[in-house]
């Protein structure tokens, strides 16, 4: 395979607008990008493996050379499986850096080829993740501006709620 392709990997349970920058940026440095949906049987995810497909889908739909996936297992395994050696990964707060830091240490001790690369969110994302979006939709709060419009829509079909005025 020509080129620099990197795994994302992550629940996505949603997809947010600080995953989406993420995403924007890793093109700007690799020539493919696999946005990987970790199928994790200690998660229960609000929204099913097919319908966060249909939205991360929907949603990139216009940015090139994107494939979004599903796996189950170790990343580093996936990784190889999908001829790539970089793994990417978002950073917001020092907490992240913690976990990230043992998880990529762990991953270099499963595989020392595949390189793990942080990539720190844009700082008006940096308090927003999928479990703060959802914990707020599911009271009604506005999440408008912190997911893509589709993803607002769907949160708001979920919890049958719409946005305290």
């Amino acid at each position: 395979m020509n080129g620099r392709t990197a795994i994302y990997p992550g629940t996505f349970d949603p997809i947010t607008n600080g995953h989406i920058s993420i995403v924007k940026r890793a093109l700007q440095i690799f020539d493919r990008l696999i946005i990987a949906i970790l199928t994790n049987p200690q998660k229960s995810p609000l929204f099913t493996t097919e319908e966060r497909i249909s939205m991360i889908t929907d949603v990139l739909k216009d940015l090139p050379n994107i494939e979004v996936d599903t796996f189950e297992g170790l990343t580093v395994e996936y990784a190889v499986l999908k001829q790539s050696n970089v793994i990417l990964r978002g950073l917001r707060a020092l907490s992240d850096f913690e976990y990230e830091f043992q998880m990529a240490l762990m991953n270099r001790k499963l595989n020392r080829d595949v390189q793990s690369i942080f990539l720190m969110t844009d700082y008006k994302w940096f308090y927003t993740s999928s479990t703060i979006v959802k914990e707020a939709a599911s009271l009604g709060g506005d999440i408008s501006g912190l997911v893509p419009d589709l993803v607002e829509l769907r949160l708001k079909e979920k919890f049958g709620k719409t946005k305290n005025t």
